[in-house]
């Protein structure tokens, strides 16, 4: 068995990674694993995959190795780059999971694939939502003055 990796990522100052590393500690324990790396970042997801060292971690990682991820939404922005991503960690025989989706992802078989698209697809509508809320809040501040 190779090593198993887990990647924390928060957008912003203000946001904390220690949560996400408790939650996979608190994984790793109840599974009985031992987690061998962290690669930890804070930067928005709009920024590019090397920003976010996700090329690194790319290149870290090998066959039958394996990526722990609270979440979908850690590993991209949108839908389509976190399909393409999981899918090509998949091809090479790495194995994938995300922890809020109790999910376990070691083959490219056609349940993971649909269950890939709809976890992504629901965090990137949830973004979305979040970023019209605050629209929308800070447009009332605005009419109000303030």
């Amino acid at each position: 068995m190779g090593k198993i990796v887990a990647y924390l990522r928060a957008s912003t100052d203000k946001q904390d990674l220690n949560n996400q590393k408790l939650e996979i500690l608190e994984f790793a324990r109840k599974k009985e694993i031992r987690i061998d790396e962290f690669v930890e970042i804070t930067i928005s997801s709009r920024k590019t995959s090397k920003q976010r060292r996700i090329d690194e971690l790319v290149g870290m990682l090998i066959e039958t190795d394996t990526l722990v991820v609270t979440e979908f939404s850690r590993l991209g922005r949108s839908t389509a780059e976190v399909i393409t991503l999981v899918n090509a960690l998949v091809l090479r025989n790495i194995r994938v999971i995300t922890i809020k989706q109790n999910l376990d992802i070691a083959n490219q078989d056609m349940n993971a694939k649909i269950i890939i698209t709809l976890f992504s697809l629901f965090g990137e509508l949830e973004r979305d939502l979040i970023s019209l809320r605050t629209k929308e809040a800070l447009a009332v501040k605005k009419a109000s003055g303030q």
